[in-house]
Protein backbone atom coordinates (compact mmCIF):
# COMPACT_ATOMS: atom_id res chain seq x y z
CA UNK A 1 0.00 0.00 0.00
CA UNK A 2 1.30 3.45 -0.90
CA UNK A 3 2.53 5.28 2.21
CA UNK A 4 0.16 8.23 1.87
CA UNK A 5 -2.84 5.87 1.62
CA UNK A 6 -1.54 3.91 4.62
CA UNK A 7 -1.39 7.11 6.70
CA UNK A 8 -4.82 8.21 5.50
CA UNK A 9 -6.39 4.81 6.30
CA UNK A 10 -4.98 5.08 9.81
CA UNK A 11 -6.92 8.32 10.24
CA UNK A 12 -3.83 10.48 10.77
CA UNK A 13 -4.20 12.83 7.81
CA UNK A 14 -5.47 13.06 4.26
CA UNK A 15 -3.30 11.67 1.46
CA UNK A 16 -2.33 15.22 0.44
CA UNK A 17 -1.40 16.13 4.01
CA UNK A 18 0.51 12.84 4.31
CA UNK A 19 2.61 13.87 1.30
CA UNK A 20 3.35 17.16 3.05
CA UNK A 21 4.39 15.32 6.23
CA UNK A 22 6.76 13.16 4.19
CA UNK A 23 8.26 16.22 2.49
CA UNK A 24 8.76 17.76 5.95
CA UNK A 25 10.72 14.70 7.11
CA UNK A 26 8.13 13.68 9.71
CA UNK A 27 7.50 10.13 8.44
CA UNK A 28 9.76 7.19 9.31
CA UNK A 29 9.58 3.60 8.12
CA UNK A 30 11.67 1.04 9.99
CA UNK A 31 13.70 3.84 11.55
CA UNK A 32 14.53 5.55 8.25
CA UNK A 33 13.11 8.99 7.45
CA UNK A 34 11.29 9.06 4.12
CA UNK A 35 12.09 11.81 1.66
CA UNK A 36 9.88 10.71 -1.24
CA UNK A 37 6.11 9.95 -1.21
CA UNK A 38 6.30 6.91 -3.52
CA UNK A 39 7.14 4.30 -0.87
CA UNK A 40 4.96 1.15 -0.74
CA UNK A 41 4.38 -0.17 2.78
CA UNK A 42 5.17 -3.88 3.07
CA UNK A 43 3.93 -6.43 5.63
CA UNK A 44 6.02 -6.05 8.78
CA UNK A 45 6.97 -2.40 8.16
CA UNK A 46 6.83 -0.12 11.22
CA UNK A 47 5.61 3.40 10.44
CA UNK A 48 5.98 6.51 12.63
CA UNK A 49 4.47 9.93 11.94
CA UNK A 50 5.76 12.84 14.03
CA UNK A 51 7.21 10.34 16.50
CA UNK A 52 3.97 8.36 16.93
CA UNK A 53 3.55 4.78 15.71
CA UNK A 54 0.86 4.46 13.07
CA UNK A 55 -1.07 1.29 12.29
CA UNK A 56 -3.79 0.89 9.71
CA UNK A 57 -6.57 -1.65 10.13
CA UNK A 58 -6.09 -4.79 8.06
CA UNK A 59 -8.34 -5.13 5.06
CA UNK A 60 -10.87 -7.82 5.81
CA UNK A 61 -10.39 -10.97 3.77
CA UNK A 62 -12.50 -14.09 3.40
CA UNK A 63 -11.46 -17.46 2.00
CA UNK A 64 -13.10 -20.80 1.31
CA UNK A 65 -10.88 -23.87 1.51
CA UNK A 66 -11.33 -27.57 0.84
CA UNK A 67 -9.53 -28.76 3.96
CA UNK A 68 -7.64 -31.97 3.26
CA UNK A 69 -7.41 -34.89 5.65
CA UNK A 70 -4.53 -34.82 8.12
CA UNK A 71 -4.37 -31.04 8.48
CA UNK A 72 -5.11 -29.26 11.77
CA UNK A 73 -7.84 -26.62 11.87
CA UNK A 74 -5.76 -24.04 13.75
CA UNK A 75 -3.36 -21.15 13.24
CA UNK A 76 -0.46 -23.04 14.84
CA UNK A 77 0.19 -26.37 16.51
CA UNK A 78 2.52 -27.00 19.46
CA UNK A 79 3.21 -30.51 18.15
CA UNK A 80 4.47 -29.23 14.82
CA UNK A 81 1.63 -30.64 12.75
CA UNK A 82 0.59 -28.91 9.53
CA UNK A 83 -2.24 -26.41 9.93
CA UNK A 84 -4.73 -24.90 7.51
CA UNK A 85 -2.82 -21.61 7.69
CA UNK A 86 0.42 -23.39 6.76
CA UNK A 87 -1.04 -24.44 3.42
CA UNK A 88 -1.93 -20.82 2.52
CA UNK A 89 1.60 -19.34 2.26
CA UNK A 90 0.64 -16.62 -0.22
CA UNK A 91 -1.89 -15.00 2.17
CA UNK A 92 -0.27 -12.14 4.09
CA UNK A 93 -3.26 -11.28 6.29
CA UNK A 94 -3.38 -12.78 9.79
CA UNK A 95 -6.28 -15.12 9.11
CA UNK A 96 -7.85 -17.77 11.32
CA UNK A 97 -10.30 -20.63 10.66
CA UNK A 98 -14.02 -20.14 11.25
CA UNK A 99 -15.10 -23.04 13.43
CA UNK A 100 -13.26 -26.29 12.99
CA UNK A 101 -13.08 -29.56 11.11
CA UNK A 102 -11.45 -32.55 12.77
CA UNK A 103 -8.07 -33.92 11.71
CA UNK A 104 -9.80 -36.81 9.91
CA UNK A 105 -12.57 -34.68 8.38
CA UNK A 106 -12.24 -32.91 5.05
CA UNK A 107 -14.27 -30.29 3.25
CA UNK A 108 -15.46 -26.71 3.29
CA UNK A 109 -13.78 -24.40 5.76
CA UNK A 110 -13.83 -20.60 5.86
CA UNK A 111 -10.85 -18.52 6.96
CA UNK A 112 -10.86 -14.80 7.67
CA UNK A 113 -9.49 -11.94 9.80
CA UNK A 114 -13.02 -10.68 10.50
CA UNK A 115 -14.20 -11.57 14.00
CA UNK A 116 -17.80 -10.53 13.32
CA UNK A 117 -17.99 -12.86 10.34
CA UNK A 118 -16.67 -15.77 12.42
CA UNK A 119 -19.07 -15.02 15.27
CA UNK A 120 -22.13 -14.94 13.03
CA UNK A 121 -21.27 -18.27 11.43
CA UNK A 122 -20.36 -20.16 14.60
CA UNK A 123 -22.63 -18.91 17.39
CA UNK A 124 -25.34 -21.53 18.09
CA UNK A 125 -28.15 -18.95 18.16
CA UNK A 126 -27.70 -18.23 14.46
CA UNK A 127 -28.66 -21.75 13.28
CA UNK A 128 -26.46 -21.86 10.20
CA UNK A 129 -27.05 -25.01 8.14
CA UNK A 130 -24.01 -27.17 7.39
CA UNK A 131 -24.22 -30.18 5.08
CA UNK A 132 -21.92 -33.22 5.22
CA UNK A 133 -21.31 -36.30 3.08
CA UNK A 134 -21.16 -39.31 5.38
CA UNK A 135 -19.91 -42.78 4.46
CA UNK A 136 -20.66 -45.71 6.78
CA UNK A 137 -20.08 -49.44 6.57
CA UNK A 138 -23.23 -51.50 6.13
CA UNK A 139 -26.82 -50.30 5.64
CA UNK A 140 -28.57 -48.26 8.28
CA UNK A 141 -32.13 -49.46 8.95
CA UNK A 142 -34.99 -47.04 8.26
CA UNK A 143 -35.86 -46.83 11.94
CA UNK A 144 -32.38 -45.62 12.83
CA UNK A 145 -32.35 -43.09 9.99
CA UNK A 146 -35.63 -41.78 11.38
CA UNK A 147 -33.96 -41.56 14.77
CA UNK A 148 -31.12 -39.46 13.29
CA UNK A 149 -33.71 -37.16 11.74
CA UNK A 150 -35.61 -36.70 15.02
CA UNK A 151 -32.52 -36.22 17.17
CA UNK A 152 -30.25 -38.54 19.15
CA UNK A 153 -28.55 -38.42 22.52
CA UNK A 154 -24.82 -37.98 21.91
CA UNK A 155 -23.85 -38.00 25.57
CA UNK A 156 -25.78 -35.51 27.67
CA UNK A 157 -27.04 -33.60 24.62
CA UNK A 158 -29.94 -34.45 22.31
CA UNK A 159 -29.38 -33.15 18.80
CA UNK A 160 -31.99 -31.08 16.99
CA UNK A 161 -33.89 -32.37 13.98
CA UNK A 162 -31.57 -33.06 11.07
CA UNK A 163 -32.05 -33.59 7.37
CA UNK A 164 -30.75 -37.04 6.40
CA UNK A 165 -30.83 -38.15 2.76
CA UNK A 166 -29.52 -41.40 1.32
CA UNK A 167 -27.30 -40.70 -1.69
CA UNK A 168 -26.16 -44.21 -2.57
CA UNK A 169 -25.82 -47.64 -1.03
CA UNK A 170 -24.37 -51.07 -1.74
CA UNK A 171 -24.42 -54.27 0.25
CA UNK A 172 -21.32 -53.11 2.11
CA UNK A 173 -21.77 -49.36 2.59
CA UNK A 174 -24.10 -46.38 2.57
CA UNK A 175 -23.43 -42.78 1.53
CA UNK A 176 -25.64 -40.12 3.07
CA UNK A 177 -26.00 -36.34 3.16
CA UNK A 178 -26.73 -34.84 6.57
CA UNK A 179 -27.62 -31.23 7.31
CA UNK A 180 -27.40 -29.83 10.85
CA UNK A 181 -27.29 -26.34 12.31
CA UNK A 182 -25.50 -27.16 15.55
CA UNK A 183 -21.76 -27.42 16.01
CA UNK A 184 -21.06 -29.70 18.93
CA UNK A 185 -17.63 -31.31 19.03
CA UNK A 186 -17.53 -34.27 16.61
CA UNK A 187 -21.32 -34.05 16.35
CA UNK A 188 -21.84 -35.97 13.11
CA UNK A 189 -19.53 -38.78 14.19
CA UNK A 190 -21.23 -38.98 17.60
CA UNK A 191 -24.69 -39.05 16.01
CA UNK A 192 -23.83 -42.06 13.88
CA UNK A 193 -22.02 -43.79 16.75
CA UNK A 194 -25.23 -43.37 18.76
CA UNK A 195 -27.18 -45.48 16.23
CA UNK A 196 -24.42 -48.07 15.90
CA UNK A 197 -22.89 -47.07 12.55
CA UNK A 198 -19.52 -45.34 13.03
CA UNK A 199 -18.48 -42.92 10.28
CA UNK A 200 -15.85 -44.16 7.84
CA UNK A 201 -15.40 -40.91 5.87
CA UNK A 202 -16.73 -37.42 6.53
CA UNK A 203 -16.69 -34.33 4.29
CA UNK A 204 -18.42 -31.00 4.78
CA UNK A 205 -19.79 -30.03 1.37
CA UNK A 206 -21.64 -26.77 2.08
CA UNK A 207 -22.48 -24.02 4.54
CA UNK A 208 -25.84 -22.53 3.68
CA UNK A 209 -25.85 -22.41 -0.12
CA UNK A 210 -22.06 -21.94 -0.41
CA UNK A 211 -20.55 -25.22 -1.54
CA UNK A 212 -17.13 -26.65 -2.29
CA UNK A 213 -17.58 -26.15 -6.02
CA UNK A 214 -14.48 -27.24 -7.90
CA UNK A 215 -12.04 -26.85 -5.02
CA UNK A 216 -9.83 -29.88 -4.68
CA UNK A 217 -8.38 -30.88 -1.27
CA UNK A 218 -5.86 -28.23 -0.22
CA UNK A 219 -7.14 -25.62 -2.66
CA UNK A 220 -8.74 -22.33 -1.59
CA UNK A 221 -10.25 -19.19 -3.10
CA UNK A 222 -11.41 -15.73 -2.09
CA UNK A 223 -15.09 -15.39 -1.32
CA UNK A 224 -16.70 -12.71 -3.45
CA UNK A 225 -18.59 -9.78 -1.84
CA UNK A 226 -22.00 -11.30 -2.59
CA UNK A 227 -21.01 -14.55 -0.87
CA UNK A 228 -19.72 -12.67 2.18
CA UNK A 229 -22.92 -10.63 2.38
CA UNK A 230 -25.01 -13.80 2.08
CA UNK A 231 -23.06 -15.62 4.81
CA UNK A 232 -23.22 -12.61 7.14
CA UNK A 233 -27.00 -12.61 6.60
CA UNK A 234 -27.38 -16.22 7.73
Amino acid sequence: MRINKYIANAGVASRRKADELIAAGKVEVNGITLTEPGYDVQPGDVVFVSGQKVETPENKVYYAMNKPLGVITAVSDDRGRETVVDIMPDVDARIFPVGRLDYNTSGLLFLTNDGDFAYKLTHPKHHVDKTYRVLVAGNIPKAKIAQLRRGVDIGGFVTSRARVDIVHWTKRSMLLEVTIHEGKNRQIRRMFEAVGFPVQELTRISVGKIGLGRLKPGQYRRLNPNEVEYLMGL
